[in-house]
């Protein structure tokens, strides 16, 4: 289990922090000789009944959101492998994250670098109990897993339709920050949707929701729920600082959105993995300032290394020092890398590939493999 610093997110803004209301008192000019005013009601006051009845109103929504979906909560132990040192054999220890159970069959979603590394996993219900859980199948590019559980289940959380979510929108993060606060809830909003973020191992993670609802190490595959009680997210990093600078952030905590949780986790249970297209190539990125210092003729690719023997990019006609610009409809840029070029496709689909050869720009047909 690691974080990714991106570490692998404030309550209710405004007037709702507490149901405060503020009322103000007007008092009325006393004529001589004459009785005040009588009192009347001021728009400030229908307001402030309003902001009660709204707030009143959120607030028993995040309750029962809460009680549906806080039972299907789960904490993920993972025992790491021991490990060999001059004294002898020590503890390799355990790490810890979250997850939520989404199938009556026992089926639980958490992200893939909860479990990644891990020789066995022990998951803890809401209610106390510990079950062992095996691995159904992982996916690191999308940095989500599905584990299995077997015996009583104490509730079973609904995905809701991510698609649909607009910024300012209510939402519920659910977890175990450190591991030992189980089922912790925090409150926010959606602040954006879309967002896509350097993953550190050469593809972007895209369409992330972003919130500010407190998401802490250990909260790591829990869920981001609306109001509704529906699973809209599954929770996955943090980010904790600027890559360029050494300002400290906070309230930016990011999500797998439920839409795309549905998708992996149908290919998880079915197969194992997700099926991800193949060139078979090995290969260098190629970014301005490495153009720049090679005189390469282009700004940005994927500079060929080796091919493997009968692959797809042997077929196509690639050679070595080849240098990939464009996949498909996907020019590679900082904004899109190759394998995230590559992931738009399947198995068996065909595309045209943008080459640099020399002083030539080709174009050629590939079919993928898995």
């Amino acid at each position: 289990f690691f974080l990714l610093v991106l570490v692998f997110g404030s309550g209710l803004c405004g007037s709702v922090v507490g149901g405060l209301i503020v009322y103000t008192r007007m008092g009325g000019v006393v004529s001589p000789g004459g009785a005040p005013p009588a009192p009347t009601a001021t728009p400030l006051a229908a307001s402030a009944e309003t902001l009660t009845i709204q707030t009143i109103n959120i607030d028993t929504a995040i309750t029962q959101a809460v009680e549906k979906v806080g039972p299907a909560v789960v904490t993920v132990v993972g025992k790491l492998p021991d490990q060999m040192s001059f004294f002898g054999t020590v503890s390799g220890g355990t790490a810890s994250g979250s997850g939520v159970i989404f199938s009556d069959q026992g089926y639980i979603l958490t992200n893939n670098h909860v479990i990644n590394g891990v020789e066995s996993i022990q998951v803890v219900l809401a209610n106390g109990a510990e079950l062992p859980a095996q691995v159904v199948g992982s996916d690191q590019f999308s940095d989500l897993a599905v584990l299995k559980v077997s015996g009583d289940l104490p509730a079973v959380a609904q995905l809701g339709n991510s698609d649909v979510l607009k910024p300012g929108e209510s939402v519920i993060a659910i977890g175990s920050p450190l591991g030992d606060f189980k089922n912790t809830v925090t409150t926010g909003v959606i602040s954006a949707t879309g967002r896509s973020l350097d993953s550190g191992n050469g593809y972007l993670l895209e369409n992330l929701l972003q919130t500010d609802a407190a998401i802490n190490p250990g909260n790591s595959g829990g869920p981001l729920v609306n109001l509704a009680g529906q699973v809209v997210g599954i929770n996955t990093l943090i980010l904790r600082d600027s890559s360029s600078s050494s300002t400290v952030v906070e309230g930016l905590g990011f999500s797998v959105p439920a839409n795309t949780v549905k998708v992996i986790a149908e290919q998880l249970i079915a197969n194992g993995k997700v099926a991800r297209p193949n060139m078979g190539i090995r290969y260098q990125t190629i970014d301005t300032a490495i153009a720049r210092r090679y005189n390469l003729p282009v700004d940005w690719g994927v500079y060929i290394i080796s091919i493997d023997p009968g692959s797809a990019a042997e077929k196509a006609g690639l050679e070595v020092g080849d240098i990939i610009t464009q996949v498909g409809d996907f020019a590679l840029s900082d904004s899109q890398p190759y394998l995230n070029a590559l992931f738009h496709y399947v198995p068996g689909d065909t595309v045209v590939l943008k080459v640099a050869r020399g002083s030539q720009i080709l174009e050629l047909t590939l079919t993928f493999t898995s």
